[in-house]
Formats: structure tokens, C-alpha cells, sequence
């Protein structure tokens, strides 16, 4: 259909101190993370209805972006006086999945030490795939696209304009993807906190109370605030873990504690991936039939 249709419309309003993109030009997205997100949207054959956003992201169009539990909702500022509404809900995992998801974590120091210390490792993608909890939508489907914009379009330009600064809250923190299936990360590290002390016979101890004598002044055997403080850092994120003699970690020192799998994983994407990206060419150099046939030769030469 023509864009005629939204001509009247015009050029979306300048925003105030609305989200704008980090990158001016190129690519979006910086971080393993955030790259995988988009690939991943990429192989949906969303590609070229994705930069239709990419300027309303760099130009701070987004007014709101909030991601909750199964769902990201967004307010995006077009050529209409009132901003549009946009959410994209993905299935949140249920209770009973995160249980076995955060077993499998409790059970490998490698892991529990990494997001214990604030970091998502890239490699933890391969743990929730074999927990039956891919992170990542695995078809178009998997994704609920809304906007009450008039485009008719899927995603439109405040969708896409979402999703890549959706992408960028993945730069700035990957623990939102978690959050938007469905864990926080402050419930997510409490719990995993809770299942080392479990495992290695650990626990917290209260902070000691400080007691007055008869003349008023405190007991000298009672630890000071600083002392009763919780250890924070990296301090924390080892504190539950089992302690290795130095002979026998000498000779693996610079071994990875768990085996590493290959990366990066690649999708499973059809040999015409591109054709559909880019559309039908011109007439002037064959139209649709010149498509088909370099399908068919795509089929033809492609891995099969």
C-alpha cells in the first residue's frame, strides 16, 4: 500500500528530553547481548521494517520505555499532537522453570560467581536452552507487537524505534532480558544467594547487638558497625564458594572452570534470509521473476 496514506501526517514532533539511541550512526546495539537480540529479529525477516525506527530511536522519539515481566511498553512521539502507545509482550517463564533455571545456576560456581559479581556471562544463553528456557523468542510469533498508531505495518517505525532501544537497555544492563522473561535481578541473585548457602552449609549471620554495661558503656567484644557490615563485591559473589588448596589449583589456573561451548551459536535461517530482507527488485531488472529464480539458485547452492 502507498504511504500516501500517511502523508497528512507529516513529520513526526521534535521531543524534549526524550530516549535517544547512544549510536549516531551504524549499527545499534554494542554488547554481545544486544546484538543477539537483534540478529535474532533480523532472521524473522524483520530487518528492513526495523530501520524505519532506527532515526526515531537517534532522534529521542521515545518518550517512556518500561520492561516488566512478559512485557515492554513504550510511549513514542509522532507527527499526531498525543504520542503513541506501543507494547511488545513476550511469554514471562513460569515460577516452576525459573526453579529449575536457578538450580542449574546454584549448581555451577562458574556461573553463580559471574552474576553473583554483576555480570552476565555470554555463555549462559546455552544453560537456559538446555533448561528448556530459551531467552530469545524462537519465531515472530513468540512476540506480541501492539501500536495504535495508523500504519498497518508490523513492526511500524514506533515499534521499531522500541525495539532498538530496547536493545540498548540490554547494553546497559542484560539483566532486563532476564527481567522481561519474567526475573528481576535483585530476586534472581537473592535467590541464588540463598541456594549456595544451602549447598555449601553456609548462612548469613545476624548483625551482633550491641550491649550496654552497668556504667553505660559498651562491651568491648562486640564487633564494631564496619564489622557487622555483609561483604560486598567480589568479596560476596565468593564468599559461598568451596576453598581450593593452592597446590591443587596450580595446575589449572588458567583453565575454564566449566567447559566453554562454541560460539557464537548460529540461528537457523533459510537459505533466502536475504531475498526476503531486501524484497522484490525493480521491474527494469526482472521484478518478482527475477526473485524466484534466485531462490531456487539459493536452494540450490546453499548448505542443504
Amino acid at each position: 500500500m502507498s504511504t500516501d496514506r500517511f502523508a497528512d501526517y507529516g513529520r513526526p514532533r521534535k521531543v524534549d528530553g526524550g530516549l535517544r539511541a547512544r549510536s549516531a550512526k551504524g549499527a545499534i546495539g554494542r554488547s554481545w547481548w544486544s546484538r543477539r537480540f537483534l540478529e535474532v529479529l533480523e532472521s524473522f525477516a524483520l530487518g528492513t521494517r526495523l530501520t524505519r525506527g532506527r532515526s526515531y530511536a537517534r532522534a529521542g522519539q521515545v518518550l517512556r520505555l518500561d520492561i516488566a515481566p512478559g512485557r515492554v511498553t513504550a510511549q513514542v512521539q509522532g507527527s499526531r499532537p498525543r504520542p503513541y502507545e506501543v507494547s511488545i509482550a513476550l511469554a514471562a517463564f513460569p515460577a516452576e522453570l525459573w526453579t529449575r533455571v536457578e538450580d542449574e545456576l546454584a549448581g555451577q560456581a562458574f556461573f553463580s560467581a559471574r552474576l553473583l559479581a554483576g555480570d552476565l556471562p555470554d555463555e549462559l544463553e546455552e544453560l537456559f536452552v538446555a533448561a528448556g528456557a530459551p531467552l530469545f523468542p524462537a519465531a515472530v510469533d513468540e512476540l506480541t507487537q501492539r501500536c495504535n498508531c495508523p500504519d498497518f505495518a508490523v513492526p511500524c517505525k514506533h515499534l521499531a524505534a522500541t525495539f532498538y532501544l530496547l536493545a540498548e537497555a540490554f547494553d546497559a544492563d542484560p539483566f532486563e532480558l532476564l527481567h522481561w522473561r519474567g526475573r528481576s535481578r535483585a530476586d534472581l541473585l537473592d535467590r541464588l544467594r540463598a541456594r549456595r548457602a544451602e549447598a555449601t552449609g553456609t548462612a548469613v549471620s545476624p548483625a551482633p547487638t550491641a550491649t550496654r554495661d552497668e556504667d553505660g558503656s559498651t562491651s568491648d567484644d562486640v564487633p564494631s558497625a564496619v564489622d557487622a557490615l555483609p561483604p560486598v563485591g567480589a568479596a560476596r559473589a565468593l564468599a559461598g564458594l568451596a576453598v581450593t588448596p593452592l597446590a591443587e589449583a596450580a595446575d589449572r589456573f588458567w583453565a575454564s572452570p566449566v567447559p566453554l561451548p562454541d560460539r557464537p551459536p548460529r540461528l537457523a535461517t533459510g537459505p533466502d534470509l536475504l531475498l526476503r530482507q531486501l524484497g522484490p527488485p525493480a521491474p527494469a531488472i526482472g521484478g518478482p521473476g527475477l526473485l524466484e529464480r534466485l531462490r531456487r539458485a539459493y536452494r540450490a547452492f546453499g548448505p542443504g
